[in-house]
C-alpha cells in the first residue's frame, strides 16, 4: 500500500485537470482534485461556453437585416442583454454541476479549496495537509489589465459576463481572440465599438491573408479600428471613459475592455517548496513529457503557456493520466490543432500559415476570394469569404488550410481531420464538392494564386 494519502492529486478542476482526474480514476488510481473557484474552469464559466452563446445570439441582428431581401419582413426591437444573460448563466451553472458529478462518479475526492506546495509530494488544501504520490497542476490562466495609469477602470473579459446592459460605447483594447470577438458580439447587440491595438493588421500570430481580409470585415459592422496604437493612460472625464493614446490622440466610450492577454495562474502555489521552475511570464516549464522539474510533479494547460486552447488541454490531460496510469504511454500532438475565431464572419484555421512553411521549402498557395450566395442576395457588405491551402511543392501535402467566412469553424473541423491525415492537394482535389456550398471551394481550387518559400525568394 502506498503511503501517501493519494497516487494523483491534481490542483485545477478545469477542462485539463478534470479530464485527468476522470481517466487516472478509471485506471484505478486514487485521484484527489481540488479548485477553489469554480468547476469547469475558464472555458465553461467565463470563457468560450458563455462567449459562444452571446456570438449565436448576436447573430441574429445580421440574419434580421438581411431577411427583407429573402421575403421576410422581421421587425428588429431593441436588445435585452439581461434576457440574455439569465439563460446564460443557467445553462453555465448547469454544465458547472455537471463537471462534479463527472468526478463523483468517477470516485474522485473532491475539494472546494485552495492548493498549494508545502513540499514536492505534500499541499496544504484548505488547511488540511494532504499527500500524494504523484501531482498535476493545471490550474489555468487570468487576464491582465495593462500597465498604465487608471487601468482599473476597465474591464476585463471575465466582466463582461455580469453586464445586465449594453454599453453604448465599447472601447476594446487588443486584436486577439477575445478581444475581436467581443468586438464584433457588442456591434451586433447595438454598441458603438472602438478596437484599439499595438500592430498594424489584428491576429497576430494568424495567417496573413487571414489578417489583411479582417479589418474590412470588421469595419463594415461599424467597428472602427485604431491600429499601430500605444496606451497612455485611461480616466473618467464627464461621465464617460477617456482612454488617452501616445501621440496625443484619445478615444472616448461608456466602458473599456482590456483583452491584451492572460498570464497563468501560478502565484500563490509556493511552487519553489517543490522545486518547480518557471519562465519569466509565470508558465511552468515543462518536457515533452509535461514533467516539470519536479520529478513527480507534471503540469498541463494553459499554465504551460504553450497552445491555449481547451480541446488541446483536455487531450493532454487524458494523455497524462493514460501514460502515468493506463499502461498506454502516448501524447497528445501539438501539431495540426485546428482552431476558430468566433469573429463575425469567424475564421477557421489548421496547420501552417503561409510564412512558416515558406521557411522550410517552396509552397503553393491556392488561394479564392468570393461572396458567399447567401450574400450575392443579402447584400450585407463586409461578408465575403477567404479560403486558401498551403502545398508543399515536393510532397504535394497541404501544410496549411484558412478560412475567413460563415461557417468556417464548423468547415474547419472536417479539413482539420485531413491536414493532420497528411492529405495532398490531389487528395482535396479527387474529392467531390457538395454543392452549393461555400466549403466545395476547399476541393475546386485548381489554379495555383502564388509560389512562396526559398525557391520562389531565390528567383
Amino acid at each position: 500500500m502506498s503511503t501517501y494519502d493519494f497516487d494523483l492529486f491534481v490542483i485545477g478542476g478545469g477542462s485539463a485537470g478534470v479530464r485527468c482526474a476522470r481517466i487516472a480514476a478509471g485506471h484505478g488510481a486514487r485521484v484527489a482534485v481540488a479548485e477553489e473557484r469554480f468547476w469547469g474552469g475558464t472555458c465553461v464559466n467565463v470563457g468560450c461556453v458563455p462567449k459562444k452563446i452571446m456570438v449565436n445570439a448576436a447573430e441574429y441582428a445580421g440574419w434580421a437585416d438581411d431577411a427583407p431581401a429573402f421575403g421576410w419582413q422581421i421587425e428588429k426591437g431593441a436588445f435585452d442583454l439581461a434576457a440574455l444573460k439569465a439563460r446564460r448563466d443557467t445553462e453555465v451553472a448547469r454544465l458547472n454541476g455537471i463537471y462534479g458529478k463527472l468526478l463523483g462518479n468517477a470516485g474522485v475526492t473532491s475539494f472546494d479549496a485552495r492548493a498549494s506546495f508545502i513540499d514536492a509530494h505534500t499541499l496544504d488544501v484548505g488547511g488540511k495537509r494532504v499527500t500524494a504520490e504523484r501531482i498535476v497542476v493545471a490550474v489555468g490562466g487570468h487576464a491582465v489589465r495593462p500597465d498604465i495609469p487608471g487601468a482599473e477602470l476597465g474591464m476585463l473579459s471575465d466582466d463582461v459576463f455580469d453586464l445586465k446592459e449594453v454599453p453604448k460605447r465599447l472601447i476594446v483594447v487588443g486584436a486577439g481572440y477575445i478581444a475581436l470577438e467581443f468586438a464584433c458580439v457588442f456591434a451586433a447587440f447595438g454598441a458603438k465599438v472602438d478596437v484599439v491595438y499595438r500592430d498594424i493588421l489584428p491576429l497576430r500570430g494568424f495567417d496573413q491573408d487571414i489578417r489583411e481580409a479582417l479589418p474590412e470585415a470588421l469595419e463594415a459592422q461599424g467597428i472602427r479600428l485604431h491600429p499601430n496604437s500605444r496606451l497612455a493612460r485611461l480616466d473618467h472625464q464627464g461621465g464617460h471613459l477617456r482612454l488617452s493614446l501616445m501621440g496625443g490622440e484619445a478615444v472616448e466610450g461608456d466602458a473599456v475592455l482590456f483583452a491584451t492577454g492572460r498570464v497563468p495562474n501560478t502565484r500563490g502555489l509556493n511552487l519553489a517548496a517543490a522545486g518547480i521552475d518557471c519562465t519569466a511570464r509565470g508558465a511552468i516549464e515543462v518536457d515533452a513529457e509535461h514533467r516539470t522539474t519536479a520529478p513527480n510533479i507534471y503540469a498541463i494547460g494553459d499554465v504551460t503557456d504553450r497552445l491555449n486552447l481547451t480541446p488541446m488541454a483536455t487531450a493532454v490531460g487524458h494523455a497524462l493520466a493514460d501514460t502515468l496510469f493506463g499502461n498506454n504511454p502516448r501524447h497528445a500532438s501539438y501539431d495540426n490543432v485546428p482552431t476558430a475565431v468566433f469573429t463575425s464572419p469567424p475564421i477557421g484555421t489548421v496547420g501552417m500559415t503561409e510564412a512558416d512553411a515558406a521557411v522550410q521549402g517552396p509552397v503553393d498557395i491556392y488561394l479564392a476570394r468570393f461572396t458567399p450566395m447567401r450574400h450575392t442576395i443579402s447584400g450585407r457588405p463586409g461578408r465575403k469569404a477567404l479560403m486558401k491551402l498551403v502545398v508543399c511543392q515536393r510532397t504535394r501535402k497541404v501544410l496549411g488550410a484558412h478560412m475567413l467566412g460563415e461557417d468556417a469553424p464548423e468547415i474547419m473541423q472536417g479539413i482539420g481531420i485531413a491536414v493532420s491525415m497528411g492529405a495532398t492537394k490531389e487528395d482535396f482535389d479527387r474529392t467531390i464538392g457538395i454543392h452549393p456550398t461555400a466549403a466545395e471551394e476547399f476541393v475546386t481550387l485548381r489554379t495555383r494564386t502564388r509560389e512562396a518559400g526559398l525557391r520562389a525568394a531565390a528567383e
